[in-house]
């Protein structure tokens, strides 16, 4: 016991050591950056070479860059862009949202992805348009005598929960007064040359990009 207490020693020495040589080489190398003689930059010039870069790039706020603000030229690079980006463009200034928020450019963004035919409706509120995901669509399933939640999942290869989580329903009770049930699409590749339509629909209480496998039933 007392011949270790040397080697613990020993070691704690060697750990300072190494540590004062480390903290040494630090203060050293810090030492040959800072040359003599050599002065700190003015904060003027700084802003200056700043404001010179802030000419050549290109930005919306550049007036400058006078394509940026061109309608046409705007439409022609936000036609290729997706629907979060063209979201994202809508917020940079007055000028990109009237472009990014045309109805064409947005609708055409939207359908894109799914290679839809055509999309239908007006919506209440523009925020639809800033996601395109699979979770936008769902089916359109009118309730026949017999039909049940589980029933439906089965037949659309889906979960239960999920037909009732976008349908807003606590349980299986008062399906038949409905007039019919939104299914959550399980395939992408029905949304293929389809037509859909974007409803509001008062029992999900949040608006859709429905399709009627049955053709759409106009209601008088």
């Amino acid at each position: 016991m007392h011949r270790s207490k040397p080697k613990i020693q020993n070691r704690q020495n060697r750990l300072h050591k190494h540590s004062h040589l480390s903290l040494y080489g630090l203060l050293q190398r810090r030492r040959r950056r800072r040359r003599p003689g050599a002065s700190t930059p003015d904060p003027r010039s700084l802003s200056a070479t700043a404001a010179a870069a802030d000419d050549s790039t290109i930005s919306p706020m550049n007036s400058h860059f006078s394509a940026l603000a061109c309608r046409d030229t705007l439409r022609l690079i936000f036609e290729k862009l997706p629907v979060p980006d063209l979201a994202r463009a809508s917020c940079v200034c007055r000028i990109w949202s009237s472009v990014a928020s045309d109805r064409d450019m947005v609708t055409r963004a939207f359908a894109a992805p799914w290679r839809l035919k055509e999309v239908v409706g007006v919506l209440s509120s523009g925020s639809f348009w800033r996601d395109n995901g699979v979770g936008k669509f769902a089916i359109s399933h009118r309730i026949k005598r017999g039909d049940s939640v589980a029933s439906l999942a089965v037949k659309y290869s889906v979960q239960v929960m999920d037909i009732k989580r976008l349908n807003n329903m606590m349980s299986d009770h008062g399906i038949y007064s409905r007039e019919r049930l939104l299914i959550p699409i399980s395939n992408p590749d029905i949304l293929i040359d389809s037509t859909c339509y974007i409803e509001r629909d008062n029992h999900a209480k949040r608006e859709v990009a429905v399709l009627y496998p049955e053709g759409k039933v106009s209601r008088t």
